[in-house]
């Protein structure tokens, strides 16, 4: 905004030089060519480095300063590593330096021109006013008016040139959130539909990320109230198929319906009425217990908050604390253990009391002492639900109605326990993997 008032008030200015005096009107457009040519010369030198000075910036504070080094420092410490994790920070912030000092020593010798050319037009102006003043081709009101636009002129100038450096990389980062905000969006403004039934069909889906094909030609049926279990190697696509499901992600192929309704159909807030989620990693915000618990009905009372943990079996550990359910817990759940988090994540979607019920790997990380009290808890959770689990245990996986198996972006086998443990495949093969590793002991 600045630039641009400068540049408007320098050729507004000029053009009034020219009405009072076309020979000072000549000198002024005369300095401003030269000026925009120098500045010209200074976007292009700048545009050379603001890509690195920008991939520079992201690489210390995005990834190694905050992602990396901050959150990791636990484990950087307990693996000793500190002066390894320490020496790649340090080299972080020496390239941005690096990078920092190119940017400026690519922009000093043209600003420096640019400012030499502003001062300088405005000294012709003025000593060319004068000249004319003393030879008797121009009155002094014009002179006084021709010194008083030379100042103002060049200050503008300045003005104009003072941020080049500053608007390059700016201009930089708005082009690349541009390439992010023309990211094709997701239609979500469908129809507020309640389905008739709560079945599940997936015809000849296939999502791929950019160019790699993550799952391929996957029909699928769940039925109302029936439990499937959705196993496999890690990275087979087991998650995206869930993401699917609820449409985080739209199908590249194929289509999801829900009740007979393509997922498409609905609007978005309707169509997560019908979900409640249980992640492997839960996210609890830095709030009351309370309003953690009553996040996805924020008008619920007290007793009914009490309730749903209750069911959840974290009434007992909620009131031992020294609030109780006022209790602020840390960002993302910091200050609580990881079945706790769990549970409480757990009384959340009974609280929502949603009619299909997304397990994803909700036990995988949860400590002996409270994987009963947490088991016990999904099953207050799931009764008469719909369920859908990524499991690797057992005992979670064998009583499902139906358990697939999802490898490389395919089903590769579909079946309860019995049916899959009759075949030879990667099912067999995982349980019998869990078994020898439960029965594992020292001798």
């Amino acid at each position: 905004m600045m630039i641009l008032q400068g540049a408007i008030t320098t050729i507004v200015i000029s053009i009034g030089l020219f009405i009072f005096d076309y020979r000072i009107g000549v000198i002024a457009l005369f300095g401003i060519a030269l000026f925009f040519l120098a500045n010209r010369i200074t976007n292009r030198s700048v545009a050379r480095v603001a890509g690195e000075k920008i991939e520079s910036d992201k690489d210390m504070v995005g990834v190694v300063l905050v992602l990396e080094y901050i959150q990791g420092i636990a484990e950087i410490r307990n693996y000793n590593l500190a002066a390894q994790e320490g020496t790649r920070l340090s080299n972080a912030i020496e390239r941005k330096t690096r990078a920092d000092i190119k940017a400026e020593i690519a922009a000093i010798p043209y600003v420096g021109l640019q400012n030499l050319i502003s001062k300088l037009t405005g000294v012709v102006i003025a000593g060319a006013s004068i000249y004319f003043c003393l030879n008797g081709t121009m009155n002094i009101l014009y002179t006084i008016t021709m010194l008083l636009a030379a100042f103002i002129m060049f200050e503008s100038l300045d003005l104009a040139g003072t941020y080049t450096v500053l608007l390059r990389i700016i201009g930089k980062c708005v082009d690349l959130a541009n390439e992010i905000l023309e990211i094709p969006q997701m239609d979500i403004d469908g129809e507020d539909i309640v389905p008739s039934s709560r079945d599940i069909h997936l015809e000849h889906v296939s999502f791929a990320y950019e160019n790699r094909k993550i799952i391929d030609d996957v029909t699928l049926d769940i039925k109302e109230k029936t439990t499937t279990a959705i196993v496999g190697p890690s990275g087979g696509g087991k998650t995206t198929i869930i993401s699917l499901i609820a449409r985080f992600w739209d199908t590249c192929e194929g289509r999801v319906t829900l009740g007979g309704r393509d997922v498409k159909d609905y609007s978005f807030d309707s169509l997560m009425e019908n979900f409640s989620f249980v992640f492997q990693r839960v996210y609890l915000f830095e709030d009351t217990i309370a309003n953690n618990i009553r996040f996805g009905r924020p008008d619920a009372s007290m007793e009914d908050v009490m309730t749903a943990a209750k069911k959840a079996c974290c009434h007992d550990f909620i009131t031992s604390l020294p609030d109780g359910y006022d209790t602020v817990i840390g960002e993302g759940g910091a200050t609580l253990s990881g079945g706790e988090k769990q549970r409480i994540a757990i009384a959340r979607a009974i609280m929502k009391d949603a009619p299909i019920i997304v397990l994803d790997e909700a036990t995988a990380n949860v400590d002996p002492e409270n994987e009963k009290e947490l088991t016990e808890a999904i099953e207050n959770l799931t009764k008469e639900k719909t369920i859908i689990m990524i499991a690797h245990r057992l005992k979670t996986v064998r009583h499902a109605d139906q358990i697939i198996v999802v490898d490389k972006g395919k089903i590769v086998q579909c079946g309860d326990h019995e049916k899959l443990m009759a075949e030879d495949g990667i099912y067999r093969n995982f349980i019998s993997g869990r078994k020898k590793a439960v029965g594992w002991k020292i001798a």
